[in-house]
């Protein structure tokens, strides 16, 4: 019986999650509401907040899970991405908990292990695991990539953003609009109230799988600094329109490029996977674009989109099989490819 603990720790979320046999046992996530006033996540409030809520959310695991810590048979940690000052904190715990216990550490890449979280069991019989080779659109604010999943350790990136993400294209025409921090989910609340054909906003042409956002972004402020020239409350009496079209716009752009990679490699199982993949016009695309060219889809739980510690958990599951361990040597890092 392989029972792994996963520490998430990579920006403003603290994280911790067992997993035995690849079956979630629990899965505990502390949020940091202090960064909410500075319409941001801010690296030294951060990495404050792990150090205050790591050992409550991992005892949570272990008590919801209903096991002792004896009964681990490694400790898992996100290495990077993400910011250095809290994943300091999390791979500092990892280090002295498996030192304490005398069990291995696994490093886990953090853009990895959103796309494995789609491996997590809800239970034994939990049989809606991708089949490999599949498409995984990583959508995220700091990453816009179409990913060709061979194995559980074997991806390839084939297409990414060469500029900004998407998920901060969401935030920062969020923030021009007084949306509040996070954007993305508020654009998301208001979309459903809008017509998403009643505005039009710039698309980029980029080569490829790659993506682009900064032009639209661009194209947003432009647009809403004109209009706001005619009538000063323009924003506010074309709220949901706005943020409709905008939603339209990304989604498009997302789908266009991952509809053109699954075409040209034949490829006919696709998921999506990241913050972004929590997005309700997203998962309708998804479903729509099932239904139309015959994709078998892959979507997660709501809870498994953002970060969290049950997918680096899976991902140190698969390692644990493979032996993939790392010594007390190792050191975060802020910027990594998977």
């Amino acid at each position: 019986m392989i029972t792994i603990l996963g520490i998430e720790s990579s920006c403003d979320d603290t994280s911790a999650a067992i997993i035995r046999d690849g079956v979630i046992c629990s899965n505990v996530v502390a949020g940091q509401a202090v960064h909410e006033r500075y319409g941001g996540v801010v690296p030294e409030l951060a990495s404050r907040a792990h150090q205050q809520n790591i050992i409550p959310v991992v005892h949570d695991a272990l008590k919801q899970a209903g096991i002792s810590k004896e009964e681990l048979s490694a400790v898992a940690f996100t290495r990077g991405p993400g910011l250095l000052g809290s994943l300091l904190v999390g791979t500092s715990f990892a280090k002295g908990f498996s030192s304490a216990l005398n069990i291995p550490m696994i490093e886990v890449n953090h853009l990895q292990a959103h796309v494995l979280a789609h491996f997590i069991k809800e239970d034994e019989s939990d049989m809606n695991q991708p089949s490999f080779p599949f498409l995984c659109l990583l959508v995220s604010g700091g990453n816009s990539q179409i990913i060709l999943v061979k194995d559980y350790n074997d991806m390839q990136i084939i297409g990414q953003t060469i500029d900004d993400a998407a998920g901060e294209a969401f935030d920062k025409c969020a923030k021009v609009m007084d949306l509040g921090y996070p954007g993305g989910p508020v654009v998301d609340r208001l979309a459903k109230l809008g017509d998403p054909d009643r505005f039009k906003f710039n698309k980029p042409h980029v080569a490829g799988y790659d993506y682009s956002f900064s032009g639209l972004k661009t194209s947003f402020l432009y647009f809403l600094r004109d209009e706001l020239k005619n009538d000063a409350d323009f924003i506010n009496l074309n709220k949901e329109d706005l943020c409709a079209s905008l939603q339209k716009t990304i989604i498009d752009v997302l789908m266009n490029k991952l509809y053109l990679a699954a075409k040209d490699l034949n490829i006919k199982e696709v998921a999506v996977a990241g913050g972004v993949s929590a997005n309700s016009g997203l998962r309708e695309a998804f479903e729509t674009y099932s239904r139309k060219y015959g994709w078998k889809i892959h979507i997660p739980k709501f809870s498994y989109t953002t970060d969290n510690a049950a997918m680096v958990a899976i991902t140190g599951y698969f390692k644990y099989i493979d032996k993939e361990f790392c010594g007390p040597e190792v050191t975060p890092y802020a910027r990594v490819s998977i």
